[in-house]
């Protein structure tokens, strides 16, 4: 059997993202957040118990991919922006199993990363808006699907709701006692499609994407009764590269 880590884009020189906080300090995070907030997790049903999975999830507020990695069904490796990697928070996000992106170069390392992660069975959250925002999937870029075509592992959309309150700002958090709500939707499957993989599948699979997790954040907020916080104020706004598949005309 041939092995996966040798297939391109190679992961089998690239350093694996470490396991050991990811899985130990779960249950005790899960306790410290539950005592300010209340997390409601729904439709865990639709996470595949084993394999590779891909959470791509949406982005309105800075206690999101904490969120993401302590209450998600299983333990996942979240890309988080390169410049959260600074001092004692850079090396706790490391060796709890986060995955430092740098959104404004092309960063083969941070893919290789998920793709050893994928290729091992193990799952990864990854926020295609980039930055946050409004969490309605206005912006979109092409990691996501990317990611499902080079490994063929399904996508499992994630709508957080009330992570933060309306005309919060980007480093806001919600009241104690907020009810923030983690819903996690249908799956979604793209065949792997074969090194080289071309500009033009990679978009035609986002697209496609996209329209999917639209669907699903419409159902998680009838399901919930919850709405968006609407998009942050005109002075905060994260800067984040124009390359997503709506920044260049696409529907």
């Amino acid at each position: 059997m041939t092995d996966p880590h040798l297939e391109r884009p190679r992961s089998d020189q690239v350093k694996g993202a470490p396991r050991f906080l990811l899985h130990t300090l779960r249950p005790l995070a899960r306790w410290v957040i539950r005592r300010r907030y209340d997390v409601q997790v729904h439709d865990a049903a639709h996470v595949p118990a084993t394999g590779p999975v891909i959470f791509a999830s949406n982005h309105v507020g800075v206690i999101d991919g904490p969120l993401l990695a302590i209450f998600a069904p299983r333990p996942a490796h979240v890309l988080t922006k390169i410049e959260m990697f600074r001092g004692f928070m850079g090396r706790f996000l490391w060796a709890s199993g986060q995955v430092p992106l740098d959104r404004f170069n092309t960063d083969p390392r941070a893919v290789k990363t998920c793709l050893k992660a994928l290729r091992d069975g193990r799952v990864v959250g990854i926020y295609p808006e980039g930055s946050r925002g409004a969490g309605d999937l206005e912006r979109f870029h092409r990691g996501a699907a990317y990611l499902a075509l080079v490994s063929g592992a399904p996508v499992v959309p994630v709508t957080t709701l009330g992570s933060r309150e309306p005309g919060g700002t980007s480093g806001s958090l919600p009241k104690r006692g907020a009810v923030v709500d983690v819903v996690f939707g249908e799956a979604y499957r793209l065949e792997a499609v074969p090194w080289p993989r071309t500009r033009e599948q990679v978009e035609k699979a986002s697209l496609l994407l996209r329209e999917h997790m639209l669907v699903q954040l419409d159902r998680a907020r009838a399901s919930t009764g919850r709405e968006l916080p609407g998009p942050l104020p005109p002075t905060d706004v994260d800067p984040d590269p124009a390359t997503g598949v709506t920044d260049e005309g696409a529907p």
